[in-house]
């Protein structure tokens, strides 16, 4: 679960964490950080600066409170406002600037992760597949898969939440980016190349699922 500060979230961001699969909750003030926090603690946390000095002052309390709990902080700021960061360095750990592309924050946040776990390696594994974060390799049955960078990203994103149907919307949105105006051709182009490099064997690893989209992996409904 994240953190995300300021209360009232930007759609903007709201729907990036939706689409992503992210767990969150939103943190008004700095008492909030210890009152509301999941009992396995904060996964991280999203804090964005807002205009106004006040605004900007609670933020960094919430900053300050998160870090002071062991989370790891990443920061959300405008260009105009990079000077807010200058000997505050104690109270975050990564920024993005924002207006933020969904590919960044999601690298981002998957740095943040890493760092969170003491800099481990992180390796999603579903079945025959093992894919590696910290150096973009994916292999399956151990034998290693030769993917362009966007096959990887599309079949990271969709291993990384295995059963979860995605429309060919949220797929370009996620894995291409808001700014991309390709159409769901795209997809379906991917897919098709992704499944013939996984081998017959294991082409069923990612499933169609008829007039919606794409999941990897199976689900049964308990």
């Amino acid at each position: 679960m994240y953190a995300v500060h300021p209360e009232t979230v930007s759609p903007e961001l709201a729907q990036f964490l939706d689409l992503g699969g992210y767990g969150w909750k939103p943190v008004a003030n700095a008492a909030d950080v210890t009152a509301d926090a999941p009992a396995e603690g904060w996964r991280g946390a999203i804090i964005r600066l807002d205009s106004g000095a006040g605004d900007i002052d609670a933020a960094w309390a919430v900053a300050r409170a998160l870090r002071e709990s062991g989370t790891c902080v990443l920061v959300l700021v405008r260009g105009n406002a990079l000077d807010e960061l200058t000997m505050r360095d104690e109270l975050f750990d990564d920024f993005c600037l924002d207006p933020f592309h969904p590919r960044e924050l999601e690298a981002r946040l998957a740095h943040l992760a890493a760092a969170s776990n003491g800099g481990s390696t992180e390796i999603i594994e579903y079945g025959p597949l093992r894919i590696n974060l910290d150096t973009y390799e994916a292999v399956v049955d151990e034998h290693p898969l030769d993917l362009t960078y966007m096959e990887y990203e599309l079949l990271r994103f969709l291993a990384s939440q295995p059963g979860r149907v995605f429309t060919r919307e949220a797929l370009l949105n996620q894995v291409w980016g808001y700014e991309y105006y390709g159409g769901a051709r795209t997809v379906d182009v991917h897919i098709r190349r992704l499944r013939a490099k996984l081998g017959e064997e294991n082409a069923d690893l990612i499933q169609t699922v008829r007039s919606v989209g794409y999941r990897l992996g199976t689900y049964r409904w308990r």
